[in-house]
């Protein structure tokens, strides 16, 4: 088999060349879904800036976690829906390398944030008397300065390991961006201890969190269940469940692309999981969270009214 040369080795994005009579149908769809993550997780931003009775630390986690989305979007979509209208499908093996580098750190930051808003729902529902104490805005400031900094030395590591293992035969990559696995179908060495310790560096950034994240989650539930008053139960349950709907989307998706041996690895399956985690979860955050949110809910009724009032004058 041919080698890659890396200086100047191109690669062709087939995305969803296999089958042509969906690619109109997705890229409307997937362009719906971009611009609704982008005005959502937009709105979630700035809304959190503007009205004071947001600036928690869960409406700080949140803006992190909304920054997190627009860019991991806009780091894989806008490429796709130029691919879908056909006009171009190839990335240089540079440019392969740092989408690799940039998806990889900021999935990992997600996942390393998500436990984070996981404590920090713990802390509001089993430690609500010292909740003000414990999350104070400089510990805030850093937990979410290590979920940035987790991410970008996973992204490191693994990026690290890929970029020193040669890639043989044909340069297609059956899927819409550069991805690990499939990346790795292109190698042509064996590649099992290599896999290995990229498998460690994923059960870490993955399976780690989403143990911390269920544990968390038993004593939230012991803890709103000692709680007498069915309307306290019920607005516990809602502000958590909000955040464990998006665990649920987000890990579900992710563990079954990213934990499973290169072998057993389906381009076709692993392109549509690839969507899911892309652009369904960041689509549907916003809503998650504004719709099953009354604090949020009253700043977009803010805004709207405010815009009323100003287009009848």
């Amino acid at each position: 088999m041919r080698q890659f040369n890396s200086s100047s080795q191109d690669f062709i994005l087939l995305g969803f060349s296999d089958w042509p009579h969906l690619e109109l149908l997705l890229f409307v769809v997937i362009l719906i879904f971009y611009l609704l993550a982008f005005v959502g997780n937009t709105a979630i931003i700035v809304l959190s800036h503007l009205f004071p009775q947001l600036h928690t630390p869960m409406y700080f986690f949140l803006c992190h976690l909304s920054f997190l989305d627009l860019c991991y979007t806009t780091s894989t979509v806008p490429q796709l829906l130029v691919s879908l209208h056909g006009s171009y499908r190839t990335i240089t093996y540079v440019g392969c390398v740092a989408q690799l580098f940039i998806t990889l750190a900021l999935g990992s930051a997600e996942c390393i944030l998500l436990v984070v808003m996981a404590f920090d729902r713990y802390a509001a529902v089993c430690q609500p008397l010292q909740y003000t104490t414990i999350m104070q805005p400089w510990p805030c400031c850093l937990l979410a300065t290590i979920s940035w900094f987790g991410g970008f030395v996973n992204s490191v590591a693994q990026t690290g390991l890929m970029i020193t293992i040669p890639l043989c035969g044909l340069h297609y990559l059956n899927h819409f961006f550069c991805e690990m696995p499939v990346l790795l179908k292109l190698a042509c060495k064996d590649t099992e201890q290599t896999e290995a310790k990229m498998f460690v560096a994923r059960a870490i950034i993955l399976v780690l969190p989403a143990s911390l994240i269920l544990g968390s989650y038993v004593y939230i539930v012991q803890a709103v269940l000692n709680i007498k008053s069915a309307a306290g139960q019920r607005k516990a349950f809602e502000t958590c469940g909000s955040h464990l709907m998006v665990v649920s989307l987000f890990y579900g998706s992710a563990i079954y692309t990213y934990l499973q041996p290169t072998h057993r690895y389906s381009a076709s399956h692993g392109k549509f999981a690839a969507l899911f985690y892309t652009i369904m979860t960041p689509m549907l955050n916003p809503f998650i969270y504004t719709l099953r949110n009354k604090d949020m809910k009253a700043a977009l009724r803010k805004v709207i009214k405010k815009d009323r009032a100003l287009g009848k004058q």
